[in-house]
């Protein structure tokens, strides 16, 4: 597997780098959108549960949209991560490190991805919430809604734009590590 990745990373390396930003700007690019200009427009909607429906409904776009290029980014980390062959320059068959400075970049690898990571499960945690909200619009339950849809605008959402700056701010980071 780890000879298919190197490979597939050789050969097209400016599809995959080109896959993994355009993904990343996505997904932090749409979180970005809905919480600073759509989440500012549905809060004129005067009806309680017309606003929440409105809410769910353009979560549950975003989550659509955003999903397949969180899958893409999290597939191009793993082939440039093995591809670009971080470890290798890092560590020794054994496992002893050879290089302290590659070491330092294959451990900010990780970071960056154990971020994409917290984001992924963020996301997910997202993803439950909406549709839970949704079925309580849809029985009458507009407080549960509130509540369910209050905690992904004010926490969940924020808390996924911040680490995913961060996360393309390291992406950078790493890219003029060996330049």
């Amino acid at each position: 597997m780890k000879d298919f990745l190197i490979e597939t990373f050789a050969h097209h390396r400016t599809l995959i780098v080109f896959l993994h930003v355009i993904s990343a700007v996505i997904w932090v690019g749409g979180m970005i959108a809905v919480r600073f200009a759509t989440h500012q427009s549905l809060a004129l909607i005067s009806d309680p549960k017309l606003r929440l429906e409105r809410a769910a409904h353009t979560l549950k776009r975003l989550f659509t949209i955003v999903t397949p290029f969180v899958v893409i980014l999290i597939i191009t980390a793993v082939i440039m991560a093995v591809g670009l062959g971080f470890r290798a320059a890092a560590m020794d068959a054994t496992g002893n490190v050879i290089d302290e400075y590659a070491m330092s970049i294959y451990n900010t690898i990780h970071i960056k991805e154990a971020i994409w990571l917290v984001m992924s499960l963020n996301l997910a945690a997202m993803m439950f919430r909406r549709r839970r909200a949704e079925q309580a619009l849809k029985a009458g339950n507009v407080e549960e809604a509130k509540e369910l849809l209050g905690l992904i605008a004010k926490y969940m959402v924020p808390i996924n734009i911040v680490l995913g700056v961060i996360a393309i701010y390291i992406g950078v980071f790493l890219r003029g590590a060996y330049s």
